[in-house]
């Protein structure tokens, strides 16, 4: 939706917090259907352009200041805000799937049938290997021009599927920023008469799914002596919650955890330096110079990156082992 003001704004503590009929959306009654937009963070509108053109990032709340149940925004903003001297840093890789709107089947698919197997596809080039570039360069562009801090692009591994990383953005900087990317994403896909899709296994078979890899460190982990055992350590909580994680991972991500395609099997954890078959991967650069970061190949496509960022950080490093 579209909102005039009365002039220019730069704060999003002086927008005006605005409504919308939360009965349509499944998200009230229709007895008390309103519910409160509270506007947090301005990014450049890359659609409208101009000097005053703005996209905003809100959350929702009831009419009494109660976030509704789907803002998972408001309780992530309150871990954050409990471990703000950690300097908790988030890089996270978002992989979609581009279909044609007709068909349901990804770019570069022959109707009724299949591409060649993968191989040459991931970070490919060519009209046989790479389906829905302009798309994609468009994306980029339009997340660079509004300030979300993305950070690159590539083809992946399956034919018609790309993956944009956000960050490295600290504390919900990242999810904000992932999810006005996703937006912009759709609004762009919209224009070229494309879906997009953040299933995490939209074709079955020998295929690989889409995942949404979130790569975190604290300053500690990344800076000082020492920070490869803070990160094992953190490791080791993970493993202990294990299946708290997977639940709150992505809807149908039992599809893509299978142990095959770069998958670690979904009810077994598993670590390993280099490893893109474990649950959680740790670069060889971090094992060498004994600091640095750690990723978490669990979460799906479709993930909520405020459930997902804070959970990992609650985790590492407000969670008390019993």
């Amino acid at each position: 939706s579209k909102k005039t003001l009365s002039g220019p704004v730069s704060d999003p503590a002086k927008l005006p917090r605005w409504n919308y009929d939360g009965s349509s959306t499944g998200q009230a009654a229709g007895e008390d259907s309103e519910v409160i937009l509270y506007p947090q963070v301005i990014f450049r509108d890359p659609f409208r352009r101009g000097n005053h053109h703005l996209l905003v990032m809100c959350d929702a709340y009831t009419p009494a200041g109660d976030p509704i149940p789907t803002n998972k925004r408001h309780a992530a903003a309150n871990i954050f805000g409990q471990i703000e001297a950690e300097e908790p840093l988030f890089g996270i890789e978002q992989e979609y799937t581009l279909l044609w709107k007709d068909s349901n089947r990804p770019l570069g698919w022959p109707l009724g049938g299949y591409p060649g197997p993968q191989g040459p596809y991931y970070c490919g080039i060519g009209a046989d290997k790479a389906f829905g570039r302009e798309i994609v360069d468009a994306h980029y562009n339009a997340c660079l021009y509004a300030g979300v801090n993305i950070s690159g692009i590539n083809a992946e591994v399956m034919p018609g599927q790309w993956e944009f990383q956000i960050g490295p953005s600290p504390g919900i900087s990242a999810a904000d920023e992932l999810w006005v990317a996703r937006y912009i994403l759709e609004r762009i896909t919209e224009m070229a008469g494309v879906v997009l899709s953040l299933d995490p296994k939209p074709i079955p078979g020998d295929w690989n799914g889409a995942s949404a890899h979130t790569n975190f460190s604290t300053k500690a982990m990344r800076e000082e002596e020492g920070g490869y055992e803070l990160i094992k350590k953190a490791i080791h909580k993970l493993q202990l919650r294990h299946a708290d994680h997977i639940a709150a991972y992505g809807e149908g991500n039992e599809r893509r955890l299978t142990g095959g395609h770069e998958t670690a099997e979904i009810n077994t954890f598993s670590w390993g330096v280099a490893d893109r078959g474990a649950s959680i991967r740790v670069g060889r650069k971090t094992e060498k110079e004994g600091r640095g970061y750690f990723e978490d190949r669990r979460p799906s496509s479709n993930m909520d990156p405020y459930v997902v960022t804070s959970m990992i950080a609650h985790t590492t490093l407000l969670w008390e082992q019993p």
